[in-house]
């Protein structure tokens, strides 16, 4: 998949990025997310994502360097942590911080975790992110957790608009709506806990569609994220759930949408600040 950024006097940032990839949030025990991607990057996959929230770059780094796989050949993504975007210099001493936990010369793409607090902060963070891009730091900028209005604002300031906004999404939580308005600036959605963090999956109308299918209910939901044309980055940091939820690529699902579209009830699983102001 192709994001992009464009400026008004026709410069282009393109960047190719696998649409699916392994999410680390939650991932805090010594050693759990090296062994993660470990795992994922044996299994075939070419794209981790991070967040310096998260506290495990650095095993994330260790990971890619011992598993002997090209830097050229795997993308990643990490985020700004929201209470480090509150101005232009601390974005980029951020910035730097990140590619030295991750042990790398450039991150792949580079997103503001949520938006800042203070809207007067808001115009110098993302200023910040924009020098990360012209300076090579990063290869794409983005942002996580931003409502239509925080992106129709961007309008205003950005000279490169996001080529990502990473939100909750998955079967549960469809944001028709959300999804226009990141496409309508000409960003991707990336959809993370595309499992409702696993609240969900006993559900009885997604057990019965995955059955029809024949795979399991995680399969339905993460295929149904990707089928939706978001990027989607599923997290587990079991070996087997790694390769399964890789697998889930797979399944065709496309007899089943109306029916997994009709599990939307608009459940949130966790942080939402789409919707602040």
């Amino acid at each position: 998949m192709r994001i992009s950024h464009s400026t008004t006097n026709g410069e282009a940032y393109v960047h190719e990025i696998p649409q699916f990839g392994l999410g680390v949030f939650l991932m805090s025990e010594e050693g759990e997310c090296k062994s993660a991607c470990l795992a994922a990057l044996e299994a075939g996959y070419t794209h981790i994502d991070t967040a310096r929230a998260y506290s495990n770059e650095h095993e994330v780094g260790e990971a890619l360097k011992e598993s002997g796989t090209s830097r050229e050949d795997v993308f990643l993504t990490t985020k700004l942590r929201r209470m480090h975007a509150i101005g232009y210099d601390e974005v980029l001493e951020h910035c730097q911080k990140s590619l030295e936990y991750l042990d790398t010369d450039y991150i792949d793409l580079y997103l503001v975790h949520a938006p800042p607090e203070d809207e007067a902060h808001r115009e110098p963070v993302w200023r910040g992110m924009e020098y990360c891009l012209e300076q090579g730091w990063v290869k794409a900028i983005g942002v996580s957790n931003f409502g239509a209005h925080h992106l129709d604002m961007m309008r205003s300031y950005a000279r490169y608009l996001p080529a990502v906004n990473q939100i909750e999404m998955n079967p549960w939580l469809q944001r028709p709506a959300l999804r226009a308005a990141t496409e309508a600036i000409g960003a991707k959605v990336m959809a993370y806990s595309p499992l409702a963090r696993g609240h969900k999956l006993d559900d009885p109308a997604l057990q019965v569609i995955a059955e029809r299918l024949g795979c399991t209910p995680a399969q339905v939901a993460i295929k149904f994220c990707h089928e939706m044309g978001c990027i989607t980055i599923p997290k587990s940091s079991k070996p087997e759930r790694i390769s399964e939820n890789l697998a889930s690529l797979d399944v065709d699902i496309s007899s089943e949408m109306q029916a997994i579209s009709a599990l939307e009830c608009g459940y949130i699983s966790g942080w939402d600040p789409t919707s602040e102001p």
